[in-house]
């Protein structure tokens, strides 16, 4: 057929490594930690069954939330570089300064029924919040220190009891963020320069001078105890952040005993003292063939920030979120997308239309993401730009495939971003395909197909059903 779309693809071989989970780690009995965590002792049935539900998800909601919402980037009369959550450390704060705010924070436009209505109608499955950022400000109702919402603020609520009961009742599991070393106005927490993650840690008011390990026992442990014992089957999640070498392996291994009186919990590799956790966690990025082995997640903005600033209003298309999401999901990793409410509580405008709009998508399309397994096609093509840099200065991969995939045990899922003239081809087909259609043409109409030997080509009509991704579903004789 002229105009045919060519693309050579390279099968796996049926016994190379997958690209992401689908082979688990064998426990690791012998990792010398202080206090075995559950990833050492569990065996990969277990580990399966506890990774169950994070592994079927793909698409969950990070919620940066907190008192830094109430200043929104801006200090002083000036407009602070950075990420609108550390705005305290960037303009060096003062401790007392900073905590004044929370008589400002009153977010009387709070919805947690909104808000995860919201994740739901986008498709996610799951979200995770900042219980505590690095600013010391817990964002729930806690009795080992006053610093925090329900004590500190006239807003007199606890928004992750609120958010854990709606959760519940719409279905969706509920995980919280908390920064387990840094603190910033707690004598003792560790407190690193912006995109520092070695110590030594510096401090720009007395106040916050004093021993780490008295903080993390008077503060930090205490805190995640109560997060951890008063919300019920939630946290799903705990997810840890910026760990620095004041994480021994010993008081490290504290935390750990604490979470293995859990033993459903899923827990990030960002706790420090030398334990993987559970997820590898690339921010701001997607890597290029994922974590071979290992249960990934990246996370990222809808905008520039995390938390909110008032001034950030560039904010991503749709289409590259969507995109996004498709091409972590090829990988088989997770997409934790952020959203970061106002002062008053309330999601900015333009998230809300980009979320809604994904889960239209997804309303069609999710089969050929939820639950689904990484590409069959191998390492994707591409090449490293040497203008275009991530987050960290490296060379940034830019795909050449337009297309990705997903599979299933008897399904190879093809989501197109570039609609090709007449036909789709591939070569070296590592499965026998026995029919195909179009995932959003309600009527699954067959679509004419031509399989020689380990090439195939299907027939396609002259439009794409979608402008951002038309999912070509290719029913297969299984693996």
């Amino acid at each position: 057929m002229k105009h045919a779309h060519r693309v050579a693809v390279i099968a796996l071989l049926a016994v190379a490594a997958p690209l992401a989970y689908t082979q688990n780690p064998a426990p690791a009995a012998s990792v010398p930690h202080p206090i075995p965590s559950v990833q050492d002792t569990e065996t990969p049935a277990q580990n399966a069954a506890r990774m169950a539900w994070w592994r079927e998800a793909r698409f969950g909601m990070f919620i940066h939330w907190g008192l830094y919402s109430v200043p929104a980037g801006t200090w002083d009369g000036k407009q602070i570089p950075s990420l609108g959550e550390w705005i305290m450390n960037r303009a060096s704060i003062p401790v007392d300064q900073y905590k004044a705010l929370a008589g400002q924070f009153n977010p009387t436009g709070f919805s947690a029924h909104d808000i995860v209505a919201l994740a739901k109608s986008a498709g996610m499955k799951y979200i995770v919040i900042t219980a505590k950022h690095h600013d010391g400000f817990a964002m729930f109702d806690s009795k080992a220190d006053p610093f925090n919402i329900v004590a500190a603020t006239p807003f007199h609520r606890d928004p992750l009891r609120e958010l854990a009961d709606e959760a519940r009742k719409q279905g969706l599991k509920l995980g919280f963020y908390y920064s387990q070393d840094q603190d910033w106005t707690a004598p003792g927490g560790a407190a690193l320069k912006t995109g520092d993650h070695q110590p030594p840690s510096f401090h720009w008011d007395k106040a916050q001078d004093g021993d780490f390990a008295t903080y993390l026992h008077s503060k930090a442990i205490p805190q995640l105890k109560e997060l951890l014992s008063n919300y019920g089957d939630f946290p799903a999640v705990v997810w840890f952040d910026t760990p620095t070498n004041d994480m021994t392996p010993a008081l490290a291994a504290e935390i750990v005993a604490l979470m293995n009186q859990h033993p459903n919990l899923i827990w990030n590799n960002r706790l420090g003292g030398g334990y993987k956790g559970d997820t590898e966690t690339p921010e701001q990025t997607i890597p290029a063939q994922g974590f071979p082995g290992r249960d990934w997640e990246s996370c990222m903005t809808i905008n520039d920030t995390w938390g909110y600033k008032s001034y950030d209003t560039n904010f991503k298309s749709t289409e590259t979120l969507l995109r996004n999401l498709i091409d972590i999901s090829s990988k088989g990793g997770n997409y934790l997308l952020n959203i970061g409410p106002d002062s008053k509580g309330v999601v900015p405008a333009p998230e809300v239309e980009r979320l809604h709009q994904m889960g239209q998508w997804l309303a069609v399309n999710g089969e050929a993401i939820y639950g689904t397994k990484p590409t069959l096609f191998g390492a994707e093509a591409g090449s490293f730009s040497p203008t275009e840099k991530d987050r960290r200065g490296d060379p940034m991969f830019i795909p050449t495939w337009n297309w990705r995939s997903t599979t299933t045990p008897d399904k190879i899922y093809i989501e197109i971003f570039t609609w090709p003239d007449g036909s789709f081809r591939l070569d070296k087909l590592p499965r026998k395909v026995t029919s195909a259609y179009l995932l959003a043409d309600p009527a699954h109409t067959p679509l004419k197909i031509t399989q020689t030997g380990d090439n195939l080509e299907v027939q396609l009509p002259a439009k794409a059903l979608d402008p951002i991704a038309t999912v070509l579903v290719l029913n297969t004789a299984g693996a």
